[in-house]
């Protein structure tokens, strides 16, 4: 079986990875703008080998897939359209799914299957040095089939997702990117929003000698791939912008609480601490 993996960045180097050290009787193809980035994936065994063309790493793939920044997802796909082979599977990583769903349907030939893919994985650095064969072990993969999608092809890529270690969950497009704004998206702009507000502050030079685990926890998020999270916002901006205003209205509660000195305060981190916990055991 042969895979061609456009954009070698962490989940696409790490998704190379993965599948060699999963399945031998496979050939991994990569491509990458960047001729180091490509040299490098070779280099760290994530594909056999690189194509510097975007039609030549697709040709004779039995699955492509398409792991760079959602926006640049619309014209690879329109790219390689008339050359992709009769049956080929195409799927991709992105952490936003209606849109893509609706680039693939309006781009794609009928004679491929497309099935949205996002892994639940993934670090706060970025590129092919972070890439990491066991990324996916133990996460959630969200699959979405689209409309021409073959039983054969779902089975196919379901079996991939559960060779590399991860939990294949089959999920409605908009209902995907409603939930994942939630617990994915806002976590990421919420670290964004606390380092621009306390690096911009005159105080910071001594704020940052005191800024520890917490801060650092908070604030992990922010130091991802700036142009992933652009791209995540621009094609999921309807749900974020719905969980910003849920959140805002929750910190005014907080402050409410703070201002007044309330008893609440008590019970509000309580309640916050055991739902947390009862989360985690869950997902032990």
């Amino acid at each position: 079986m042969r895979i061609a993996i456009i954009g070698l960045g962490l989940i696409g180097g790490s998704m190379g990875l993965a599948l060699r050290k999963a399945k031998a009787d496979l050939e991994v193809v990569g491509f990458a703008r960047r001729r180091e980035t490509a040299s490098r994936a070779v280099e760290l065994g994530a594909v056999d080998r690189t194509e510097g063309d975007l039609l030549a790493v697709i040709k004779g793939a039995d699955l492509v897939l398409i792991a760079t920044p959602v926006m640049a997802m619309k014209e690879i796909m329109t790219r390689i359209r008339e050359s992709l082979d009769e049956g080929c599977i195409v799927t991709d990583v992105a952490s936003t799914k209606a849109q893509v769903m609706g680039w693939a349907e309006e781009c794609l030939p009928s004679l491929v299957s497309f099935i949205g893919g996002h892994p639940m994985a993934g670090k706060e650095t970025s590129g092919i040095e972070a890439a990491d064969a066991d990324l996916f072990i133990g996460c959630t993969y969200c699959l979405v089939p689209g409309r021409s999608a073959t039983k054969e092809a779902i089975d196919r890529v379901e079996g991939l997702v559960q060779q590399i270690g991860a939990k294949p969950l089959f999920i409605d497009a908009s209902e995907h990117d409603m939930l994942v704004a939630a617990v994915s998206h806002l976590p990421m702009v919420i670290s964004s929003a606390l380092v621009s507000m306390t690096t911009k502050s005159p105080l910071w030079d001594d704020m940052s000698k005191l800024a520890a685990t917490g801060y650092r926890d908070l604030t992990r998020l922010a130091s991802g791939s700036p142009e992933m999270s652009r791209d995540i916002c621009l094609t999921n901006r309807e749900f974020i912008l719905r969980w910003i205003d849920e959140y805002i209205e929750e910190m005014e509660k907080f402050r409410h609480m703070i201002s007044e000195g309330s008893e609440e305060l008590d019970e509000a981190f309580l309640q916050a601490r055991e739902r947390r916990e009862g989360w985690l055991g869950m997902a032990r």
